[in-house]
């Protein structure tokens, strides 16, 4: 049951609709999310700290996210109904989770249309979150800088400090690092980045795709976010994928050599945010690498 005080304060942002009925649909990294119907049956979703945050504010940084996607009049996305520093209220997009068996052209067509727009650094205008953490997006002219140093070796160090893997890992993760000269693009064309484009994050209903959620944006190498879609493996993702990508934004051709490299920064975001048993999956990502 939702704290009352809690409910009022919604309330209060939603012009004092009265709340007849709330759920909640996840609690993590100290943000409750609920979804709550109002006396006029209307559907939202709400987000909002349930312990006090003097560090960095995800929640802050989502709504700043889905400000600058609904000025792009991006329509998958959620719109803000209302907002202030503790609290996020959007649009409920109706699904069901009942996915495709293929990559059809509905899905393809919102990613394609998210990576199409480009820039001409990598990085954001403001920092943005992945499962509550802060994405460091300071700009950069080098793509292999700003991969490495605000991502590979910024999740790799917070590990490290926390709760650090085995030797043998963090010695093949330390040489990779010297040498990602060797692995990856150093000026691929930045394009605009959902941030975290996992299988939750993409909502499905009887099939047709409806909307995305969860964003944490930045411009970076678009085969970075194909990466991610391909490493958790949904069955909306099929095997010729790649090739009804690349009918509209070309893949290199040794896209699939660095494919690992990629794929590493999100399972070790895994360890560090959800399960230690993810180091197994860096471990298996290190071999298909080969330093």
């Amino acid at each position: 049951m939702t704290d009352q005080s809690i409910i009022l304060e919604i309330e209060t942002l939603l012009d004092n609709k009265k709340i007849i009925d709330s759920k909640l649909l996840s609690d993590s990294f100290d943000i409750n999310c609920l979804k709550i119907i109002t006396n006029d049956n209307k559907e939202f979703i709400v987000k909002y700290y349930y312990k006090n945050n003097n560090k960095f504010n995800a929640i802050k940084s989502e709504t700043d996210n889905l400000i600058f996607f609904n000025k792009l009049k991006f329509d998958y996305f959620p719109s803000i109904v209302n907002h202030n520093e503790r609290f996020l209220i959007m649009s409920f997009i109706d699904n069901n989770d009942e996915q495709p068996n293929q990559t059809n052209d509905d899905f393809l067509n919102a990613i394609i249309s998210i990576h199409s727009i480009d820039s001409s650094n990598y990085g954001f205008s403001f920092d943005t979150q992945i499962g509550g953490l802060k994405q460091i997006n300071s700009i950069s002219k080098n793509w292999r800088e700003f991969y490495t140093d605000k991502r590979l070796c910024y999740i790799f160090d917070l590990i490290n400090k926390n709760n650090p893997m085995d030797n043998a890992i963090n010695t093949k993760i330390d040489l990779l690092i010297k040498k990602i000269d060797n692995f990856i693009p150093k000026n691929p064309r930045s394009s605009l980045l959902h941030g975290d484009l996992w299988e939750g994050n993409i909502l499905f209903k009887n099939k047709k795709f409806v909307g995305l959620i969860d964003p944490g944006s930045f411009y970076g190498h678009n085969e970075l976010e194909v990466s991610y879609l391909r490493w958790f493996n949904p069955k909306f993702i099929d095997d010729n994928f790649l090739d009804k990508y690349n009918d509209h934004i070309k893949i290199d051709k040794n896209y699939l050599e660095y494919e690992p490299v990629y794929q590493l920064y999100y399972s070790l975001l895994n360890v560090y945010l959800w399960d230690r048993s993810y180091i197994e999956d860096v471990r298996k990502l290190l071999e298909r690498i080969k330093i």
